[in-house]
């Protein structure tokens, strides 16, 4: 297609060079966000922030991001794959440096933002250079190792983080991604991709229709990032925001509905395959929220910092790449459902192993269910994408690219958003009525009760001599265990509730194979029919 590569014959060490600097680019381009979101508490701390302050950092990272491909798509097909590269690359580190001399809250907000925009280009990019290393017949399984790199990111920045704050604080984390971003520029201009098809693409409306949509974007992520730390009915800005994204949706919805080549091809997007995309897209990603909000929320509950997160991390890791591998080894057009539907599965195993967790649950408990749920993560992404882009390339043509772009864009990055703001808004319900539960249980009179305070105030026995502070300060840390006690349970019904989605969303899927198989089956009888009445 215009704007790619070309798909060229290159030796066995060229193919290793392109493989090495995909894989470099692709964790480059993922980490900077990564980074930020593991550390998040820390960088709040340094630079004296309230969690609701904290909250926009990566959010104005999304804010930006999850739009950037609607110009950049079609700036790759006028101007060519290297040009992309190179400047793309270039932005990146520049971008990466501004984080490094940030000194207050307004520029490391302004920075993050602008980084979404940065590094969008690093996604597409990785995926061309892990393309150049397979062959034609391979390309299905090049795709899948593509797409999975940049989820590497995440459990690599919780492994070299406590590392990295260790050397400069939060600064260490920037000055680490800076080197990254050089590194990953020296071997885009060292070794460069092939030159592509160029065509003419852009119009005057383009960059209108970008300034309605990025605005409407930004507002729904902005709502979906803030609504359970500043809570949805506490905040009218919040319905506001909303309702100016619907207007500005509609604008561009109608200005694009009576061009004549749109950027987003509105007609297509009310048909049930976009419907069915989307669903499953979105479906796919809300679950797989589950693995980073539930477990990390549960573990830093019960007290785990950095470092005892660091070996179920490492877990996360390799399953993510190992479903990659394994949707690589297992790719065939027939078998793509089959990977979607795998996905599922192990997202429901690993959801339903981790419903049992208690207050003694430890990082080691979730080995297993978490290697499986991260290796769900890996797989489906490649398997999915494919199953999707194909049929609008044999039936819509290249024009369409442009809209499907966007929408996995969109349903992968407001997924990442949806899934902590649903979960974590029940969460917050549930910890509520168990807190409550729990309090109107404890009575002061209870003999159990009144031995469990007192040893909790013996715990101050030589540093507080009043002996009705010492009952006060056991009563707080008896609130405290309460407290966490709610939130384990709470965190419980979040993965059932996970659980509960991921069995619907599996009927569903294998309905819609049912239907698709009764379908080909239809087809194939009518076709040997009206052969024989001819």
């Amino acid at each position: 297609m215009p704007g790619s590569p070309a798909a060229i014959y290159h030796r066995p060490s060229v193919r290793a060079a392109y493989a090495a600097v995909g894989v470099l680019v692709g964790i480059t381009g993922g980490l900077g966000n990564a980074l930020v979101s593991a550390n998040l508490p820390q960088i709040q701390g340094q630079l004296g922030l309230t969690p609701s302050e904290g909250a926009w950092l990566p959010a104005a990272y999304v804010m930006v991001n999850v739009t950037s491909n609607l110009l950049l798509f079609k700036f790759r097909q006028q101007f060519g794959i290297r040009r992309f590269a190179e400047l793309g690359i270039f932005a990146y580190v520049m971008v990466t440096l501004l984080h490094v001399v940030a000194e207050d809250y307004s520029t490391a907000l302004f920075a993050r933002a602008i980084s979404g925009f940065a590094a969008a280009p690093m996604s597409s990019l990785g995926l061309y250079y892990i393309l150049q290393a397979f062959p034609k017949a391979k390309m299905g399984s090049g795709f899948c190792i593509g797409l999975a790199i940049s989820q590497i990111a995440g459990p690599l920045a919780w492994l070299a983080s406590p590392a990295l704050l260790d050397i400069g604080d939060w600064r260490g984390l920037y000055l680490f991604e800076l080197g990254m971003a050089l590194c990953t520029m020296a071997a885009v201009v060292v070794l460069k991709l092939p030159p592509g098809m160029r065509i003419r693409v852009f119009e005057p409306l383009d960059i209108l229709t970008f300034l309605l949509l990025a605005p409407a974007m930004a507002l729904v992520a902005a709502v979906l990032a803030q609504g359970r730390i500043q809570w949805w009915p506490d905040q009218p800005w919040m319905a506001g925001a909303l309702i100016a994204a619907l207007l500005l949706f509609l604008v561009a919805g109608f200005i694009e509905h009576h061009r004549e080549r749109p950027l987003i091809q509105t007609r297509w997007l009310g048909t049930a395959e976009v419907f069915r995309f989307l669903l499953g897209a979105l479906g796919i990603r809300l679950l797989l929220s589950e693995q980073t909000y539930a477990a990390t929320g549960l573990m830093r509950t019960l007290g785990m910092g950095p470092d005892q997160l660091q070996p179920l991390y490492l877990v996360i890791m390799l399953g993510t790449a190992a479903g990659a591998v394994l949707a690589a080894l297992l790719f065939d057009p027939k078998r793509l459902t089959f990977l979607v539907i795998a996905s599922v599965v192990l997202i429901i195993v690993g959801s339903t192993m981790d419903q049992g967790a208690t207050s003694q649950t430890r990082p080691h408990d979730l080995f297993f269910s978490q290697f499986l749920v991260s290796c769900a993560g890996g797989m489906f992404l490649g398997p999915l994408m494919i199953k999707a882009v194909m049929p609008v390339l044999m039936t819509r043509g290249a024009d369409y690219i442009v809209t499907f772009v966007i929408l996995f864009s969109v349903s992968q990055s407001v997924g990442g958003l949806l899934g902590p703001a649903i979960f974590g808004t029940f969460q917050q319900y549930r910890e509520h009525e168990y807190s409550a539960q729990i309090v109107a249980e404890i009575a002061p009179t209870d003999p159990i009760v009144a031995q469990r305070l007192q040893i909790q105030g013996q715990v101050y026995g030589q540093v507080i001599t009043d002996p009705v502070l010492r009952n006060a300060q056991g009563i707080a840390l008896l609130s405290q265990a309460a407290t966490r006690e709610a939130n384990v349970r709470a965190y419980n019904d979040v993965v059932v509730l996970n659980t509960f989605i991921a069995l619907a969303f599996l009927a569903w899927s294998l309905f819609q194979t049912l239907i698709a198989s009764w379908k080909a089956i239809t087809a194939a009888r009518v076709v040997p029919a009206a052969q024989g009445t001819d």
